[in-house]
């Protein structure tokens, strides 16, 4: 299976992204891009993306650049997260890109940007920084 494949089943198996539509784009050697439709249920009464969309798919983007760099039965779970929302989130479409900045046996340390698409236009909403726990899978 290549690494987009293992990306997509990646996705799959998280009912809750697999609600909210984050699709990936590519996932491999500590990286991982993903991108999200903007649709009218996720967004705030000041009609910008709710800050908990924006959250989740820089986490789940993270943590997949983070499971990328694991052996196989290996899962990586966020133990610890910071987001900074730097601008509403206003656009048809977010895209987020994540890397592993140093891979680890017990902690992954990763980073993930998300950009809003706004008539062609790319601009920087959000940035997390994330710690991941090494576990075995069940």
């Amino acid at each position: 299976m290549d690494s987009i494949d293992t990306a997509r089943a990646l996705f799959r198996a998280a009912p809750f992204i697999v609600d909210l539509g984050i699709e990936p784009t590519s996932m491999g050697d500590g990286r991982c891009e993903t991108g999200l439709v903007v649709q009218p249920r996720m967004l705030q009464h000041t009609g910008q993306v709710h800050a908990g969309v924006i959250t989740t798919l820089a986490d789940h983007t993270a943590g997949a650049a983070a499971q990328s760099v694991l052996p196989p039965g290996a899962v990586a779970i966020t133990a610890e997260l910071k987001i900074s929302l730097m601008r509403p989130g206003k656009g048809e479409r977010l895209v987020c890109s994540a890397v592993v900045l140093k891979p680890g046996r017990t902690l992954v340390f990763a980073e993930a940007e998300v950009h809003a698409i706004d008539g062609g236009v790319r601009s920087l909403v959000a940035k997390l920084s994330a710690t991941l726990a090494v576990v075995q899978a069940k």
